[in-house]
């Protein structure tokens, strides 16, 4: 295998150990204030308008990608509105079923935001698809 391989023909694993965040910035070490990012809106916008957190990539990276993923809930939620108004049309059943899809919506959201504090916490910058893609495009150009 040559020294140059980035992944492993044989499983597919990464050759090269991935980054990880490690250093300060402002007051918090980096993983804790890209995991504050998640933290509803706030702190996200916050952290791309003060000084010392615009200028560093891992938490700007998880702040974008935090409005990201609240405007895709926004989005979300929206169309499942609508979709429960159709659904709550259908006698009994469509009460069931609005409560169910609404249930498994929120739930999905809920793990999603899990998987996001706890990786970046880790020093990851684990990105959404397509979100991510974004958000690391914009974090990259200061």
């Amino acid at each position: 295998m040559p020294d140059t391989a980035a992944y492993c023909p044989g499983c597919g694993r990464a050759m090269r150990p991935a980054e990880r965040a490690h250093g300060t910035v402002g007051a918090f070490p980096e993983t804790i204030a890209g995991a504050l990012a998640y933290f509803t809106i706030i702190p996200a916008i916050v952290f791309l308008v003060l000084d010392p957190y615009n200028k560093n990539r891992f938490v700007r990276f998880h702040s974008i990608q935090c409005l990201l993923a609240w405007l895709a809930g926004v989005v979300i939620g929206a169309a499942l509105k609508l979709i429960n108004f159709v659904l709550l049309i259908i006698p009994f059943l469509g009460h069931l079923l609005a409560l169910l899809i609404s249930g498994l919506v929120v739930l999905g959201f809920f793990v999603i935001w899990l998987v996001l504090v706890a990786k970046a916490l880790q020093g990851e910058m684990f990105k959404l698809p397509v979100l991510g893609d974004f958000a690391e495009k914009q974090a990259a150009a200061v």
